[in-house]
């Protein structure tokens, strides 16, 4: 009896394997959200994880991140809505509880916008998240998301960039 109830349940188990649907089907929550216009961080050093800009204190600490979308996308951007800022662990949906470092909106250049601060200036905004650099790796990172909108009204939230605070 224990053996035709071990076949039974191999059976059983086989049959499912094989009538599953396409494993490469995805629900919304387990899939890759990516904008139809992708937005990138021109010169920021992408190893890891989140793409991230070195900026030095010794040189003035000025910060200039440029975001900048493909040509062939047809598409411009109109503005910098928003701008959030903080430690490292920021993410998208921060633009709606501290979207608030720049108070008006960035223009864009074409396919281009900058975006510029200095370390002195986040400091003084954010004053809870530490700048001074640590003994070692001897850097200290800060963080940056921002809501662009593009010339149709459509609006894509970027990538998280961060910024390499070196002496």
């Amino acid at each position: 009896m224990k053996k035709i109830t071990q076949f039974l349940l191999l059976t059983v188990l086989a049959f499912a394997g094989v009538s599953c649907k396409d494993d490469y089907v995805y629900s919304d929550l387990v899939q890759d959200n990516r904008p139809a216009v992708p937005v990138t961080y021109t010169g920021a050093t992408t190893y890891g994880f989140d793409p991230y800009y070195e900026v030095s204190l010794a040189a003035g600490g000025n910060i200039k991140i440029t975001l900048s979308i493909p040509a062939s996308s047809g598409r411009t951007i109109k503005e910098i809505t928003k701008v959030a800022a903080g430690a490292t662990s920021i993410n998208a949906g921060t633009l709606t509880t501290a979207g608030n470092y720049n108070t008006a909106p960035i223009a864009g250049n074409g396919t281009t916008a900058e975006f510029t601060t200095t370390v002195k200036d986040f400091a003084a905004k954010r004053p809870a998240v530490p700048t001074t650099l640590l003994a070692l790796p001897n850097f200290r990172e800060i963080a940056f998301v921002f809501l662009v909108t593009l010339d149709n009204g459509s609006t894509v939230v970027a990538t998280p960039v961060r910024v390499r605070i070196l002496a």
